[in-house]
């Protein structure tokens, strides 16, 4: 039960959003830019920023983000959802790029502590090739999920458990991004 009165049919970040339009609208803003239309301009692509949102949520146990953004990773990965499992289970051995790997890396240790991040792992990662701007996102990515997160569980926002509630979601998100339509 969410600890104020919430919007009753809507779960998760969504009826925080409706409880506060204007904190909501910088709020979709961010993550539809560094989600969706960054996806589609850089060499990260949105299936692999969708990937860092839902293990930096999963690492956060933040059961509606880990699942919206995972939906929206496995809808943007051909509807093949083992490589999400694979990545919240142990990255390093998944099947995805090196890039990738030192990536998750770096959003891993910001989701613990920013200063967690080492010179170290932003070299390994220039090294297996991500720019500055892909390091740079990472690494808000990671740090916006962590506030995400913490909106949606510091609410205590419903939060559907079976990941079929999640699958639309994760379609209209992986298609038409974060801002709704007018």
């Amino acid at each position: 039960m969410p600890h104020i009165p919430l919007p009753e049919n809507l779960p998760g970040i969504s009826s925080g959003f409706a409880f506060r339009p204007e904190t909501a609208a910088p709020m979709r803003e961010l993550a539809h830019v560094l989600l969706y239309t960054s996806g589609r301009n850089t060499d990260l692509s949105s299936r692999d920023r969708e990937l860092i949102a839902a293990f930096v949520s999963s690492r956060n146990d933040c059961t509606f983000c880990k699942m919206s953004h995972g939906a929206a990773a496995t809808h943007l990965n051909g509807g093949d959802r083992s490589l999400l499992e694979d990545v919240w289970t142990d990255f390093q051995a998944a099947d995805i790029s090196q890039k990738l790997k030192t990536l998750l890396a770096i959003a891993s240790a910001v989701q613990i502590d920013g200063k967690k991040v080492t010179p170290d792992m932003v070299k390994t990662a220039r090294d297996a090739g991500a720019s500055d701007l892909e390091i740079h996102d990472t690494v808000l990515i990671a740090a916006a999920f962590c506030m995400y997160n913490r909106y949606v569980d510091g609410l205590a926002t419903l939060q559907p458990q079976e990941e079929g509630a999640y699958y639309q979601m994760g379609a209209r998100l992986a298609e038409q991004g974060y801002i709704p339509p007018k």
